[in-house]
């Protein structure tokens, strides 16, 4: 396996590691599932002499126990198969770039997981670990945020360090600037929102898709503390850049086309209520294509969120959950159970 391939004994991995012995001792006899914490901490002890077999192992112990024998024969049968160009690779990603506007959480995770164990075994050069770090970003977006290291930030953080080993510095940015909008605009583990955004913020100061979404999470990270002017300022700056790097492509993750800045201006504006809220909700909808209903639910809670801060608790809750069920099931996103939660939060505490 990876440990003793690299000459590392299971007392020096437990040392380096911060797990006991006994335990990581049961994680490789596979009595006990790896979690990503575990996942990582290998990764960050062996770095580079994580080889296909064992990585591949841990990989599978990490996925629920109903989807590893899929996962397994899925990563075997690319195993011996021809290895995919790394154009096909990117190919892929761009791909899933735009099934995450449109597709389940669910849906998108089981085949998110399952690629990204065939492309932990490919890993030969910087353009595949930048192929890898959008993947696991966008595969941060599937899990729960509020999960701590089981969930989104894990995989944010092993995003980032493939990012790095790419040695790309727009993936760099960019990976850092999204994760910390994810986190942000759900309100989820603002520290780390906080310490991501201002990573990207501060490896280039150069207008990129990377900081735009940097920046736009540093507004909703300030309204969360309180400090509207703060807020507003970043929003502004955001907006600059957005006017300077804005995507004419309009249905993908990698993208920031016009709507999907109003969506974010919106989800900001509304928290605040503030009363440019309602252009932006306006402006969304008359940008948005048709095609996106769940992007649709997003600027309605919007609305509910701000009938709810304005007083009206019962109006505002109810508007925001017959928004929610308007949407079938399979479209639904942890976002949006998220963004429902706050709804909840603000009508609770309006009562």
């Amino acid at each position: 396996m990876a440990r003793t391939d690299a000459a590392v004994t299971l007392t020096q991995m437990a040392a380096r590691t911060n797990y006991s012995k006994s335990h990581l001792c049961n994680v490789e006899l596979g009595k006990r599932p790896a979690t990503p914490d575990l996942v990582l901490a290998y990764e960050r002890v062996l770095g580079d002499s994580v080889n296909r077999r064992g990585a591949l192992a841990l990989a599978a112990a990490v996925v629920v126990p109903t989807a590893v024998a899929e996962l397994i024969q899925h990563g075997f049968a690319a195993a011996i198969a021809p290895r995919r160009h790394v154009d096909d690779w990117m190919a892929q990603a761009e791909a899933y770039g735009q099934d995450y506007m449109s597709l389940g959480a669910a849906e998108l995770q089981g085949r998110l997981a399952a690629d990204l164990v065939v492309l932990q075994q490919e890993l030969d050069s910087p353009h595949l670990w930048g192929v890898a770090a959008r993947l696991m970003t966008v595969h941060g977006k599937t899990l729960p945020s509020n999960d701590g290291g089981r969930g989104a930030i894990r995989s944010y953080e092993m995003a980032a360090i493939a990012a790095d080993r790419a040695g790309d510095l727009d993936t760099r940015v960019w990976v850092r600037g999204r994760a910390a909008l994810a986190l942000a605009y759900e309100g989820a583990h603002l520290p780390v929102a906080a310490r991501l955004a201002g990573q990207a913020v501060g490896l280039s100061e150069r207008p990129s898709l990377g900081r735009l979404n940097a920046l736009t999470a540093q507004a909703h990270v300030a309204a969360f503390r309180g400090d509207t002017v703060a807020s507003l300022s970043k929003l502004d700056d955001a907006r600059r850049v957005f006017d300077t790097v804005g995507s004419a492509e309009q249905i993908s993750d990698f993208a920031v086309p016009q709507w999907r800045f109003h969506t974010f201006e919106s989800m900001l504006l509304s928290r605040l209520g503030h009363p440019g809220a309602v252009a932006a909700q306006e402006a969304a909808d008359r940008a948005r294509p048709v095609t996106l209903p769940r992007f649709a639910t997003h600027i309605e809670l919007h609305r509910g969120l701000m009938m709810a801060s304005a007083g009206d608790a019962a109006g505002g809750l109810g508007y925001a959950r017959r928004a929610l069920d308007r949407l079938p099931p399979e479209r639904h996103s942890l976002s949006l159970r998220l963004m429902l939660n706050e709804v909840e939060r603000v009508a609770g505490a309006a009562t």
